[in-house]
């Protein structure tokens, strides 16, 4: 399994749509939006964990699309140090 960090999703992103996105491209593990703890509302990016097999095509699939006349940055997750 990998993690795919998601940026610049439109504010009003689901975590469902999240998935469907990129479910057209490989299986999707599950997916999560990031929000903000005292409103919230989103933050503007998620995560999406995928398959170790799906990831790079993922990946070059989805980043620089658009979802939402937004621009995805799309790259594997950095580990929280």
């Amino acid at each position: 399994m990998r993690t795919l960090y998601v940026g610049n999703l439109p504010w009003a992103t689901t975590e469902e749509e999240l998935a469907r996105a990129f479910a057209a491209h490989g299986e999707v593990l599950s997916a999560r939006i990031i929000t903000d703890r005292q409103t919230g509302r989103s933050r503007g990016f998620g995560f999406v964990e995928v398959n170790d097999a799906d990831a790079d095509r993922m990946i070059a699939a989805m980043n620089g699309t658009e979802l939402g006349n937004r621009v995805l940055t799309v790259n594997e997750a950095r580990a929280r140090s």
